[in-house]
């Protein structure tokens, strides 16, 4: 997967989530990072990057993050929380390299829920 910062990390596909959302049905992939799972806290860690219509304006531009587990998953059933969703460090400072999130995650519509844009003054 393509970063911010030119680099690419390594992630390969692990499943589709797939909800209604405004009445619309929609679609995102989510990853799992290829190195982590040596790690033993991140053995079952997964990674949901994806765009929706408020970045720019309401939250960060490149898209924001939601982090799960496998064993989040019952059933075949994932509760998908958006409020869960944080925006990268390259929201707030350079020199990371963040994950772009891919195309096939990019929403056609607005997600106003979970960590958006924030002020000079905090």
């Amino acid at each position: 997967m393509p970063t911010y910062s030119g680099m690419k990390k390594e992630f390969v596909k692990y499943g589709e989530l797939h909800f209604v959302l405004n009445g619309q049905k929609q679609r995102l992939s989510v990853y799992r990072n290829l190195t982590l799972p040596a790690i033993p806290q991140y053995k079952n860690h997964l990674f949901l990057p994806f765009k929706d219509l408020t970045n720019t304006h309401e939250s960060y531009g490149g898209g924001r993050y939601i982090d799960l587990e496998i064993t989040d998953i019952r059933d075949a059933v994932y509760i998908l929380d958006f409020n869960k969703a944080y925006n990268p460090y390259c929201a707030y400072s350079d020199g990371f390299n963040c994950p772009i999130p891919p195309q096939e995650n990019h929403l056609p519509l607005r997600v106003e829920a979970g960590e958006m844009n924030f002020g000079k003054d905090h």
